[in-house]
């Protein structure tokens, strides 16, 4: 038994080293079992996929396969393959990084955050909603992991304020030993729990505040409001992110695949998008707050009646005045911050005004087909880079004893460069070469033929099974890698069921997102977790009902006001031709006589 252990480690050890060798032999039927243009690129997706769902390599480094893979097997040359890496969409979304950028460098986010913060209360169910929707606004421009990583030192400290030092360190042994088990079990680094990494930082010289004992109820209540804190934010970050085109890769993955599948399809842009989903999200958010308040928060029916303890009172108080000075400790709004904001405002406005759909937009005016959401995002970035961070003073070209110092701009290339997440963008890129791909070897053509037995199956229920079914898989998976994966499937299962492609590829797309029950599902869930403060039981009583909602409302949303928005009722002219293309190739593909590979 002892050397069979001892094999399982090492075995264990080197499992990515033996998933990269074996995958790829185990896939080798795959080639034979398939016409030999459609099971090579089969081969590749697949072979990528398995590395995705277990990262056997990097991410970003599993995207650049095509680039080598697609070539050597005669499935596309390099001069179609390498161009997918840099479609106008990678450039919106490393717009919409680059303008994060610059709300990060001059703390606008925190600013806002805080702002918020104060605006809602300090009541714990109040302060969960100020948390969600602050965090939720956030990751529509933010990345949702940075919205996460903002937002949890500042939960941290108004958690210490309403409890109290003493408190917060009493209640770190009920559960120090099953979550420093369960961090480790899901590959996390233990770090310092909230309390702990302030009761080391915490001023010597602030005096120890006089708790009164508290019952065991009450204890319970204190554990349960660190929960639904810590929970609250990267669940938010989860759903905000979908908010916007931007605001998530799979959103962008989705409108890079359909210009790949269906060119003519132009019912998909920033303004359309977020017109659907920030409806949805706002429900979205209302429903989980509730969820996590009654289920954390203390929020009870009969607790909006209840009378406050003293002790209850004067811990809000202390909260309030730890949002206060966390305000005030930013100063007085500078000029950059005033200039980011208002580049920030413009990029907003005119991508959701480029061309919104119910009216013309200014997009009108130019060329047809010229203009896109990646040249808007971009023509606003460029001026992060040469906007001075200070006020212009005209008196400095007139007084020669002024020091002739350069003045730094909103955003300096250096620090754009440390800060964009780049690995996103080539994943973006391997999404697309995938798509294509597919449509060029002929693929696409070969799963519509196999989705056959599926054309008497009801739309509502599709797009219901096709939801849940995402948003399980997502749980154990890269969303990124879920819909590059997914999407080609759900194009031609819509072709097959003669129901807009949209309507089955928006939902998917959402689905994805929706990932709340496991710590390794998102980084936002593994950041919240490692905290140490949260149990995989938790997560999971807690991500649960969460996950069966937001496939309910996404498919609610997508029957109701998606269909007007994006003409969901009707099977759309590119559509049809897309059909029609498919199938001439589907005829030509059986009666043509497949050379041996």
């Amino acid at each position: 038994m002892a050397a069979l252990a001892a094999v399982a480690k090492k075995v264990w050890s080197a499992r990515r080293l033996l998933v990269l060798l074996f995958t790829p032999l185990a896939l080798l039927p795959v080639v034979f079992a398939l016409p030999p243009k459609e099971g090579r690129c089969l081969f590749v997706i697949l072979l990528m996929a398995v590395y995705w769902c277990t990262e056997a390599l990097p991410l970003s480094v599993t995207a650049l396969l095509p680039i080598i893979l697609f070539p050597f097997l005669g499935i596309l040359p390099s001069s179609k393959v390498c161009p997918q890496y840099f479609l106008d969409t990678n450039f919106l979304f490393l717009s919409g990084l680059i303008m994060a950028s610059a709300i990060e460098e001059w703390n606008l986010h925190r600013r806002i955050a805080l702002k918020v913060l104060m605006l809602v209360g300090v009541q714990p169910a109040w302060l969960i909603l100020g948390m969600m929707v602050t965090t939720s606004l956030l990751s529509m421009w933010l990345s949702n992991t940075a919205s996460t990583a903002m937002m949890l030192p500042i939960a941290s400290a108004i958690l210490k304020s309403l409890f109290g030092q003493k408190e917060a360190q009493k209640d770190l042994s009920w559960e120090s030993a099953e979550n420093a088990a369960a961090v480790r079990t899901n590959g996390l680094h233990t770090v310092p729990t909230e309390m702990q990494f302030l009761a080391s930082t915490e001023d010597k010289d602030c005096p120890e505040e006089v708790e009164a004992p508290c019952s065991k109820k009450e204890e319970e209540y204190r554990r349960n409001i660190w929960k639904g804190f810590l929970i609250s934010i990267p669940y938010s970050a989860s759903i905000g992110g979908t908010a916007t085109l931007t605001g998530t890769a799979p959103n962008l993955i989705l409108l890079g695949q359909l210009k790949s599948f269906f060119p003519q399809c132009d019912v998909v842009n920033f303004g359309s998008w977020f017109i659907f989903a920030f409806p949805l999200m706002l429900l979205f958010l209302l429903v989980g707050w509730l969820w996590i308040s009654f289920l954390y928060g203390g929020m009870t029916l009969r607790g909006w009646r209840k009378k406050k303890s003293e002790i209850r009172a004067d811990a809000e108080e202390r909260a309030r005045a730890v949002i206060r000075e966390e305000f005030r400790n930013l100063g007085p709004i500078k000029f950059a911050e005033q200039a980011v904001f208002i580049l920030f405002c413009m990029f907003a406005v005119l991508l959701f005004s480029r061309d919104p759909k119910f009216i013309p937009g200014w997009a009108s005016f130019f060329t047809p087909g010229f203009l896109s959401d990646a040249v808007t995002g971009v023509a606003i970035v460029i001026i992060l880079f040469f906007f001075p961070s200070q006020r212009p003073s005209f008196k400095w070209w007139f007084d020669f004893n002024a020091p002739n110092t350069e003045t730094a701009p909103l955003l300096t290339w250096t620090k754009a460069q440390a800060t964009v997440p780049w690995n996103i963008i080539l994943l973006l890129g391997g999404g697309f070469a995938m798509a294509k791909g597919c449509e060029e070897s002929g693929l696409s053509v070969w799963i519509s033929n196999q989705l056959h037995p599926l054309e008497n199956v009801p739309p509502v229920l599709a797009v219901l099974l096709i939801t849940a079914v995402i948003a399980f898989f997502t749980e154990f998976a890269s969303n990124t890698a879920t819909i590059i994966i997914f999407l080609p499937v759900l194009s031609e299962l819509a072709i097959r069921l003669r129901v807009h492609p949209l309507y089955l590829m928006i939902p998917g797309t959402i689905g994805c997102s929706y990932a709340f029950m496991l710590p390794v599902s998102t980084p936002p869930n593994s950041i919240a977790f490692a905290s140490g403060h949260l149990l995989v039981k938790d997560m999971v009583r807690a991500g649960f009902l969460m996950n069966v909602v937001g496939v309910l409302l996404l498919n609610l949303a997508v029957n109701t006001w998606a269909q007007t928005i994006f003409q969901l009722g009707t099977f759309p002219d590119w559509a049809r031709n897309h059909s029609a293309i498919a199938a001439a190739l589907s005829s030509t593909v059986a009666n043509h006589t497949f050379p041996t590979l």
